[in-house]
């Protein structure tokens, strides 16, 4: 493998994600690769949801996850780590912006986390396995 990992983080949930972005990390050093970290956040660009808040929140709530994302990396990876990985906050569907953001980056391996899933995941699908469905390079899934 060569070329770019891409970590997966939920920043919504910092506890579970120094475990997986240390594993993140061991897979790209092993392959001599860069690391990426992406977070998605709900989207707030279509006009039925946009009209609700006033102007200037959606900058306001995308500067703020960017700053979570440094946070936990930092508090992960350490200093050094937080400034030559690349931080990328998508918004949408997490599903189709990690995908979306594999193909970007030319990512060759996806690390992303997974709960125990309840039933309604069975029946719906976690985020974790649709992304192993479509995904056009390899996912590494970390149970969390």
């Amino acid at each position: 493998m060569s070329g770019k990992v891409l970590c997966a983080v939920d920043i919504s949930h910092p506890e579970q994600n120094k475990a997986l972005l240390q594993r993140a990390d061991q897979l790209a050093t092993l392959d001599q690769a860069e690391l990426d970290v992406v977070s998605v956040v709900p989207g707030f660009g279509s006009s039925m949801v946009g009209t609700f808040f006033p102007e200037g929140t959606e900058a306001k709530i995308l500067d703020a996850a960017k700053e979570s994302l440094h946070n936990i990396v930092r508090e992960a990876l350490g200093a050094d780590a937080d400034q030559r990985i690349q931080h990328i906050i998508a918004e949408g569907t997490v599903y189709e912006e990690i995908l979306r953001t594999a193909k970007e980056v030319e990512a060759s391996l996806i690390v992303i986390g997974s709960h125990r899933p309840d039933l309604k995941d069975f029946l719906i699908g976690p985020n974790a396995s649709r992304v192993c469905r479509h995904a056009d390079c390899s996912v590494y899934v970390m149970r969390l």
